[in-house]
């Protein structure tokens, strides 16, 4: 099989959600990391992305950018994997919460930004309350393990939220806070921040030099 590269960036969270649903693949990939604070980094890694940004996935000959790209393509080559769930309804009820994640929140994003480290407590923003009421909603809505019943792109893209809020030391009421406890114990989401804190810094460092 050819090879699988992920490109990302330190820090990216749209990186974090893309290495997420490569894990849920069960395919084999390598990472290479751009420092996104260094301006010598994003000058090389825009001669490689016109756009500047991360993640994109390079796959022999395939290369797709955006996340939510990515999520697609590993759904259409891995079918056996269910990244989506299997039934019609269900999959277009997942596709509708990505894309609604993917292009929304925008006050919880720029009130909130996403940072690695220990948490700290903050009260939540007044302009980022709908939307926080929003995701209460969705997040009740989940199941009793992943929100489909079996981990897929939808639990990927909502684990990063449920680690923004974490952060801020937000909890939501109810299921849908139970559903954020579930996302922030998954073990693919802990392995996987653990790779974007420790080793993606590394890895641009080692890119640099």
């Amino acid at each position: 099989m050819d090879e699988m590269v992920l490109t990302v960036g330190t820090g990216s969270t749209w990186a974090m959600r893309a290495a997420l649903v490569l894990g849920l693949s069960g395919l084999a990939w390598r990472e290479r990391a751009f420092d996104l604070a260094d301006a010598a980094d994003m000058h090389r890694l825009k001669q490689q992305a016109p756009a500047g940004l991360v993640p994109w996935l390079d796959h022999g000959a395939v290369r797709v950018h955006d996340s939510l790209a990515i999520a697609e393509y590993l759904h259409e080559i891995c079918p056996e994997r269910h990244l989506y769930p299997s039934d019609r309804a269900e999959r277009a009820l997942a596709r509708s919460l990505c894309a609604e994640l993917h292009a929304g929140f925008g006050q919880t994003r720029t009130l909130l930004p996403f940072f690695l480290g220990a948490p700290r407590v903050q009260e939540p923003p007044l302009a980022a309350l709908p939307e926080l009421a929003r995701l209460q909603v969705l997040w009740s809505q989940a199941g009793a393990e992943f929100y489909f019943g079996a981990p897929g792109i939808v639990d990927a893209c909502y684990a990063v939220m449920a680690q923004r809020l974490f952060n801020y030391g937000i909890w939501l009421p109810g299921a849908a806070g139970a559903y954020q406890h579930r996302l922030l114990a998954w073990p693919l989401w802990q392995e996987t921040l653990a790779r974007a804190t420790d080793q993606w810094p590394a890895l641009a460092a080692q890119s640099q030099g």
